[in-house]
């Protein structure tokens, strides 16, 4: 078994800044408007979540998340089987909610959450540009790794800047900063 080298491990992660999470969310935004979509989530292929937007209160996000990339990674062995390298679209239709999964960058899975009152047409559409324009900030972002202009305090982590602003804020309450 092979481990992998700890820069190999950093080239690989997601690191977005403030900004970055400030377009993600409006790109979801405006997908949740155009689509008629309950919730978008971004989710790294680990299962992490980076980011969700829309109505999220009866959705347990963690699970979710987890699910929605072990189900995109198994179904990565069945392309294999048509001769792809993976599918870049899931859907998943239930009695009255649907799932629709769009792969990002080859490093995420826009998933968005949506019932009758639209259609798997219009959410097809839209996440498909969605997923387009939440490429290019990746791509930006791998181009420009350190954030040319900016410091660490504009530093989200690799999943969602949530976990950045809570912990910097126990720390603060802990220590009385």
């Amino acid at each position: 078994m092979t481990s992998r080298s700890d820069q190999s491990l950093r080239d690989e992660a997601l690191v977005f800044y403030e900004e970055d999470i400030e377009a993600i969310q409006s790109i979801l935004d405006a997908f949740l408007k155009k689509s008629a979509a309950h919730c978008a989530l971004l989710v790294d292929k680990d299962g992490h979540m980076i980011t969700s937007r829309g109505q999220t209160d009866n959705v347990d996000l963690d699970t979710i998340s987890a699910l929605v990339a072990g189900s995109f990674a198994a179904t990565k062995q069945l392309a294999h089987q048509f001769g792809e390298e993976e599918f870049t679209a899931l859907f998943h239709q239930g009695k009255g909610r649907n799932l629709q999964l769009s792969l990002v960058a080859e490093r995420a899975l826009l998933t968005a959450l949506f019932g009758d009152d639209t259609t798997v047409g219009m959410v097809r559409l839209y996440a498909t540009e969605a997923a387009k324009r939440l490429t290019d900030i990746f791509r930006k972002r791998k181009a420009d790794p350190q954030g040319a202009g900016h410091d660490d305090a504009g530093l989200l982590g690799d999943a969602t800047g949530q976990f950045m602003g809570e912990s910097s804020s126990a720390l603060d309450d802990m220590f009385g900063e």
